[in-house]
């Protein structure tokens, strides 16, 4: 985290913000604040004075004046309707399940900050600063992940949001968990009373699916690169053909993003772009698993793009219900609660990653197995002669990243298609767009582990393979220097658990360093 005085601001003025901005905003790396320009709290503010007219003139409103979801022709006394909005909040505090992180939780309040900033929520200038005020001060929601089925948006998790700024339930004050009063006292700050309207715009929207899925496609991008990586030093260490990866040959099939995983390995191996490719390579075929990488990572790298435009589009976008047009004066019914486009993209960023670790582990299994490593030992081992009878080198490691691609590969099922009925069939179709979106962080971390294990064995094959041949290509020599800055090599057998959760920290930090050509992936 930067400090205070040094971080860049992230200014919210209702236009439209990219995904990366979550993250940074999650991590404390930007803060937040709202534009100082009129027009734009001119805009914030017209759509409560539109809702206090229309109360006076018609007086009856959805979620305002009425119950709510199949409730809704349910009219609200005059002297209850004050009670209302938190009334809403109450009782849908019943989540359950593990609960967010904190930076994931900061990741929720600043995506439903952008959405509300759009002005078509009817929520106030002061509700904007009120979340504001939460990221600055890091005074974040204690929210549970589960309990959400993505429509109408996410109620239950979001009603911790809308319960912490009342002055209710739990906070992380500065990493802290404890009562959201005495997080409030202890600064001097009375608890928020939500205006008409104020608790449905809060809630009934899709700002916690959206939320991990900017941090899902972060997550994703980076593991494209530290694949890339994992497979240029595996090809290296197992003595592969570099030539699978021949620019004239992948001109014939044209993805560009699988053309630049292949001219990434061409990049990392040294292939001299002058060279002919030989009429005929020494060694004619490697397996798949080395051979077909950037047609495995390629199906990432191409969908990278598209899945930015699904969750950047929902995140730019106002998703609760009723939406509140102060321009034509009007009051919008819809269902943009409705987080299809989020569900949809996670359940397709579950396969894509789980096959990379497919794909890695299978990398390994090569690396391994003294049948298919080209004279490397067994199991990688660093042993002496004399103590290789009790060394295991990397067997427990391979064990270990077979079972985490197996496990990512079983969460790959779609949630999106387990739609239910609920709240007496008014919700009769729902996105389980948070499901998704969590079931896909849960891809993710397997794959991290799966990369984790292959970059620690891919680092001692590559020291292997050296002390048989030639020294690596120099960006693969360089990679493992900096590699070697977090784990050691591996000569007598040690636990090595410490060693890849280490490695499981630093892995955006690694991939940050690759591929200076890497692209903003965006959708044409």
């Amino acid at each position: 985290m930067t400090a205070d005085n040094t971080r860049p601001w992230l200014t919210l003025d209702g236009t439209p913000v990219p995904l990366e901005s979550v993250a940074r905003v999650a991590r404390r790396d930007c803060r937040v604040r709202l534009t100082d320009a009129p027009a734009f709290r001119r805009r914030i503010e017209a759509g409560p004075a539109f809702l206090e007219r229309l109360l006076d003139e018609d007086g009856v409103i959805y979620g305002v004046t009425t119950g709510f979801g199949d409730a809704c022709t349910r009219a609200v006394p005059a002297d209850q309707l004050e009670a209302l909005p938190r009334q809403l909040y109450t009782f849908h505090g019943c989540g359950l399940g593990e609960v967010l992180d904190v930076e994931t939780a900061r990741a929720v309040v600043v995506v439903r900050l952008i959405s509300l900033c759009r002005g078509l929520s009817g929520a106030s200038w002061t509700l904007l600063e009120r979340l504001v005020w939460l990221l600055e001060e890091d005074v974040i929601p204690v929210i549970p992940t589960e309990g959400s089925v993505g429509a109408s948006g996410d109620l239950t998790p979001l009603s911790y949001l809308a319960a912490v700024l009342c002055g209710e339930r739990e906070v992380y004050d500065r990493g802290h968990r404890r009562a959201t009063a005495e997080a409030f006292a202890e600064r001097g700050l009375a608890p928020y009373r939500l205006r008409p309207k104020e608790g449905l715009a809060l809630m009934n929207g899709t700002a916690v699916m959206t939320a991990l899925a900017c941090l899902a496609w972060e997550r994703a991008e980076h593991l494209s690169r530290l694949a890339t990586r994992a497979t240029a030093m595996n090809v290296w260490a197992l003595d592969g053909n570099p030539y699978h990866f021949d620019a004239t040959l992948f001109a014939a099939k044209p993805h560009p993003g699988q053309q630049r995983i292949a001219a990434r390995l061409r990049a990392d191996l040294a292939v001299d772009a002058e060279a002919r490719t030989p009429r005929n390579s020494p060694r004619l075929q490697d397996r798949y698993s080395t051979r077909c990488a950037p047609h495995v990572i390629g199906v990432l790298e191409d969908s990278l793009g598209w899945l930015r435009r699904f969750i950047e589009d929902e995140l730019n976008s106002a998703n609760d219900n009723p939406l509140i047009d102060p321009d034509g004066e009007t009051v919008l019914h819809g269902g943009h609660f409705y987080g299809g486009h989020i569900a949809f993209a996670m359940d397709a960023l579950k396969p894509l990653a789980a096959n990379l670790a497919d794909l890695l582990d299978r990398q390994l299994a090569l690396l391994v197995d003294p049948r298919y490593n080209h004279g490397l030992p067994a199991n990688l081992s660093g042993a002496e002669p004399e103590r290789a009878a009790l060394n295991h080198g990397y067997k427990a490691v391979q064990i270990g990243v077979s079972a985490w691609t197996a496990e990512a590969l079983q969460h790959s099922l779609p949630a999106s298609v387990f739609s239910r009925s609920t709240e007496c069939h008014n919700q009769d179709k729902v996105s389980l767009g948070t499901i998704a979106a969590r079931d896909a962080l849960r891809v993710l971390t397997l794959v991290e582990q799966v990369v984790a294990g292959v970059l620690h064995a891919a680092c001692q094959a590559l020291e292997l393979r050296r002390s048989l041949s030639d020294e690596p290509p120099a960006v693969l020599a360089a990679w493992l220097a900096a590699c070697r800055t977090h784990i050691a090599p591996l000569a007598e057998d040690r636990p090595l658990e410490d060693e890849l959760r280490r490695l499981c920290r630093v892995l955006p930090e690694l991939a940050a360093t690759l591929y200076p050509d890497t692209p903003a992936h965006t959708a044409d």
